[in-house]
């Protein structure tokens, strides 16, 4: 690659969070010029394949396609992952940018793949009956980021990339909060149809406005469900080179502060979209910072307590990952 290519690549990837995520790409920053670049990229394909299968632009945008379109373009996604992990050269910026960020960090295959299958749960209309099938899908969009993340990082261990997926499942499900009357619009739902039948909100209604009351309370079970994971998350950063440590605790930070936000706001939470603002980013920079410069001293977090056995466990081998895991190595 060129460094005229190489510059374009990384372009492409920064303007793709700047858009696309502007909660992570505050935290972003945080980390090692060659490290930032690796996350950039990886997050470039992930919000690709995301946009790709939702018909948008960087998360903007409402020309869903049909369900047989979409399953078209999934099908090209797979088809482009498992290329690029064979080595072929890649002309889409977003598959170069992956192609460069799994190569270098031996990036297990799986992982892609464990990814796509969240697009293909969106795909083909999956419902959610029970926080654990909300939690299965949390793993698939979210979660494995986490692991993908990890391994940019330098992470090996287990049990560190048990907390790295933990994060990411706390993210989705303050995402999930946040975005219930936004993803109803589109004919998604992610809350338990279980939490749902309890609080007395018909599935089909649940962006009505007579039900925000009630929903606020389904809202505020989520972002407290989202708490222990976040908690677990932090046990990990310990492990991570400082300045990663610095980024992640920053990110841990903004998106627990979103869910603290939905919750606040109650039934008035989806008047407008919730986020963060940069007086609080900058003040959630610093509480990283004093978080990750904590764990290279506390003990707790040096030597933290084992993983809560009553957490969410993520697959070791999720069967459709190992399955095109293998392709990949035939």
């Amino acid at each position: 690659m060129s460094a005229r290519d190489d510059g374009a690549l990384l372009d492409h990837a920064t303007n793709t969070i700047n858009v696309g995520s502007k909660s992570f790409a505050a935290a972003a920053r945080l980390f090692d010029p060659a490290t930032r670049r690796s996350v950039l990229m990886l997050y470039a394909w992930c919000r690709h394949c995301d946009d790709v299968v939702d018909g948008q632009e960087l998360g903007f945008g409402s020309a869903a396609p049909s369900p047989e379109e979409a399953a078209r373009q999934l099908a090209m996604l797979e088809e482009l992952t498992q290329r690029a992990c064979q080595r072929e050269t890649m002309h889409d910026p977003a598959f170069a940018a992956f192609q460069e960020v799994a190569l270098r960090h031996a990036i297990e295959p799986r992982f892609a793949f464990d990814h796509l299958a969240g697009f293909a749960m969106d795909v083909h209309g999956e419902r959610y009956e029970s926080l654990d099938d909300t939690l299965r899908y949390c793993y698939h969009v979210a979660g494995v980021v986490g692991l993908m993340m990890a391994s940019i990082m330098g992470v090996k261990s287990e049990a560190v990339l048990d907390r790295a997926c933990d994060l990411g499942l706390a993210f989705q499900l303050t995402n999930i909060a946040r975005d219930i009357v936004d993803d109803a619009a589109v004919g998604r739902v992610y809350v338990p149809a279980q939490w749902l039948r309890e609080a007395g909100i018909p599935i089909e209604e649940i962006a009505l406005p007579r039900h925000r009351a009630a929903l606020a309370k389904v809202a505020a079970r989520l972002v407290d469900h989202a708490e222990p994971y976040y908690d677990s998350a932090a046990a990990g950063l310990a492990a991570l080179p400082l300045r990663s440590a610095w980024a992640i605790a920053t990110a841990r930070y903004v998106y627990r502060q979103i869910g603290i936000e939905v919750k606040r706001r109650g039934a008035r939470a989806w008047d407008e979209r919730v986020g963060t603002s940069k007086a609080t980013k900058l003040w959630l920079l610093v509480k990283g910072g004093a978080l990750a410069l904590g764990s290279r001293f506390s003990p707790v977090l040096r030597r933290p307590a084992a993983r809560p056995a009553a957490l969410w466990q993520r697959p070791r081998a999720f069967a459709a990952g190992l399955d095109a895991a293998r392709a990949t190595a035939a």
